[in-house]
């Protein structure tokens, strides 16, 4: 893998890509939803998406993805890129799969010709210990290790996250749908998740790494 930090005028602060294939960038949002605005060309029906947006944070996440996924197609036209019935983004008009994600001041999009992709971004706080029953099992909770138990877990949910993403369907259970393998947690490691869906279990080996203070998951097909 080929791994690139950037330090820029504008707001892209990380660049990977995993091949030929499939690449992904994290932007942060310093710029008004004004200034992003003007970076975009707008269809009605996107416009009328971002008046349905409560103020704040959710309508600058919407706009920086789209900024970004500008800069990742190195394009100044219109990019259309709507949800299918599942809420999960597609681009009609390209070859990539495609997962956004985004949180606090970030927002990431990873594109994938080689299948289906997903990625997951989470800020890193100690409140998910509260909640570490509910999207993982008891075997799965057995190889947290106390010392790192706060990160541990985060990249537990944002593998299970990137998997929701890339699998696209709604109704799939963190914690009764989704396993994942024991692993000894690193600050940048693998892991392998199985998801079991319609009687069949699929295997994904799912990337994760620390970025800042947040977690970062990301798996293709």
């Amino acid at each position: 893998m080929r791994r690139e930090l950037l330090l820029l005028d504008m707001a892209l602060v990380y660049l990977r890509e995993l091949d030929n294939q499939t690449k992904f960038a994290i932007w942060q949002i310093e710029e008004s939803a004004e200034e992003l605005i003007g970076k975009l060309q707008l269809d009605d029906n996107e416009r009328n998406t971002l008046r349905q947006l409560s103020k704040g944070k959710r309508t600058l996440h919407w706009l920086a993805t789209r900024v970004l996924l500008r800069y990742l197609l190195q394009t100044d036209k219109y990019i259309h890129c709507p949800s299918d019935a599942n809420g999960k983004p597609y681009l009609p008009d390209y070859p990539y799969k495609i997962s956004l994600t985004h949180s606090f001041e970030y927002a990431g999009v990873m594109l994938s010709t080689k299948g289906e992709c997903g990625i997951d971004l989470e800020r890193v706080m100690n409140k998910v210990v509260r909640i570490k029953e509910k999207f993982l099992k008891k075997e799965e909770l057995q190889f947290i290790h106390p010392e790192h138990e706060v990160p541990q877990l985060y990249a537990c949910w944002c593998a299970k996250e990137a998997v929701y993403k890339l699998q696209g369907n709604r109704g799939v259970s963190f914690l009764h749908d989704m396993t994942i393998q024991p692993f000894h947690y690193k600050p940048q490691g693998v892991l392998y998740l199985d998801l079991q869906k319609k009687g069949h279990t699929t295997r994904y080996q799912v990337y994760y790494e620390q970025f800042k203070d947040y977690m970062l998951g990301f798996v293709v097909e």
